[in-house]
């Protein structure tokens, strides 16, 4: 009985060398090791990180012989311990219930069989969800076995200004710098209808990294199967993988992080204050600056922050968001300006003041929302693309000269933001 408790329960075995950059970890056993890569070892290699600092290589080993025929060497596991997408990107901060157990699981397989099963694999969800950090955390994981030089990580954006801005609109030379990678991470994928010349592009780059089963990963609002602005060849491409949709996080979420970033910055909340939180904020990003705000009054006004102190401060801080800006709430503000129906708006009356007005939201929705020409079409009443492109470039250039006109579109985008 005294031999069998010591082999489960003997202290993990230890070997660092500063020189060579290499900690070895020893499990007493398989069970023990299954255990910790399951449960513990996320946030070990986090603060093996903190402590270490980036370059170190970490090794386990199991140094028990349970199960296994006499002779053969238990396998050697080596991973990087470098978060170079950020430490707090991990699978272990994310915080998930049963809404989202799906989504977290497909992504640690991805991390962990790259190339061959989900590809590519989508991430979908609406702004606040978590798109981005389950992004970075699959991009961390995969570089602890992979030398993070070979993962092209950004936005869509700064993709399309590395064609533009770095090779100066040399698609060749472009692609050709992508091909050296072997994975492509792209974030905020929804906003290549905004670059619809790049859509062909990105069949070129779907087709290599697919064919050589190179992993790739995008993320983007709503699901991409609604996108009708995507070119067909690229839109049926993007089938051929896994696509997972991300919910909002619920009320039990944000309050699990509002006391885990609580518990990190030593601030202490009443579990009335949490819930206040909790229900006032629904975005992440804006719970992280209220918090980061109550932080910076402990460390530089007060220690201790009172109730009428966070009081004050939730009052000035209010959250508004354009993520949920739509067709319907543009409409309502430019209905409401010039004094139209809405049914008039997307109706087929000619007068020159509805006639303007449905200009002026047309050119709206294209500007804020980056709706393609068809899908405004649709909006509008089932209007042919050619009459928006026609309304949207008119008002373009109107406000060029139109002191006025200008004026008022950007009068209209705050309301339409704040409303």
């Amino acid at each position: 009985m005294e031999d069998e408790l010591k082999r489960w329960f003997d202290p993990l075995h230890f070997d660092y060398s500063e020189e060579n950059k290499r900690v070895t970890v020893g499990f007493p056993h398989a069970f023990f090791a299954k255990w910790f890569e399951n449960d513990i070892q996320d946030k070990f290699e986090a603060q093996l990180n903190m402590f270490l600092g980036n370059g170190y290589l970490v090794s386990y080993r199991d140094n028990g012989t349970v199960d296994r025929p006499t002779g053969v060497k238990a396998a050697e596991v080596i991973k990087r311990i470098d978060f170079p997408f950020g430490q707090e990107f991990t699978f272990d901060t994310f915080l998930i219930n049963k809404k989202n157990y799906f989504p977290i699981a497909s992504a640690k397989e991805v991390a962990k069989q790259s190339g061959s099963l989900f590809n590519p694999f989508i991430i979908c969800g609406p702004g606040g969800s978590g798109k981005t950090h389950l992004l970075k955390s699959v991009g961390n994981e995969v570089s602890k076995k992979n030398d993070y030089s070979t993962i092209f990580m950004g936005s869509m954006d700064e993709l399309n200004s590395l064609y533009t801005i770095r090779f100066k609109g040399d698609p060749f030379r472009a692609r050709n710098h992508l091909f050296e990678y072997d994975f492509l991470f792209i974030d905020d994928f929804h906003k290549i209808r905004e670059y619809p010349h790049f859509q062909q592009e990105l069949v070129n780059l779907f087709n290599h990294f697919y064919d050589n089963k190179k992993q790739m990963v995008f993320a983007c609002r709503d699901k991409v199967t609604s996108y009708d602005f995507l070119d067909d060849n690229l839109q049926s491409r993007l089938g051929w993988g896994l696509i997972v949709t991300l919910k909002e996080p619920d009320l039990e979420i944000r309050v699990g992080y509002i006391q885990r970033q609580a518990r990190l910055k030593r601030l202490s909340l009443t579990k009335e204050q949490v819930l206040t939180l909790a229900q006032k904020f629904t975005d992440f990003r804006y719970l992280q600056g209220i918090l980061l705000k109550l932080f910076a009054f402990k460390e530089l006004v007060k220690k201790e922050l009172t109730q009428k102190d966070f009081e004050h401060i939730l009052s000035n801080t209010e959250e508004k968001t354009t993520d949920d800006l739509t067709p319907k709430k543009i409409l309502n503000v430019v209905s409401e300006h010039f004094n139209v129906h809405v049914k008039d708006l997307i109706g087929t009356k000619r007068h020159q003041h509805i006639a303007q007005a449905r200009q002026v939201a047309m050119f709206l929705c294209r500007q804020m929302l980056s709706s393609s020409y068809p899908s405004l079409g649709r909006t509008f009443g089932g209007k042919d693309h050619s009459t928006v492109l026609y309304s949207v470039k008119k008002i373009e250039q109107l406000q060029e000269d139109d002191y006025e006109l200008k004026q008022l579109l950007k009068t209209l985008k705050n309301k339409c933001r704040m409303s």
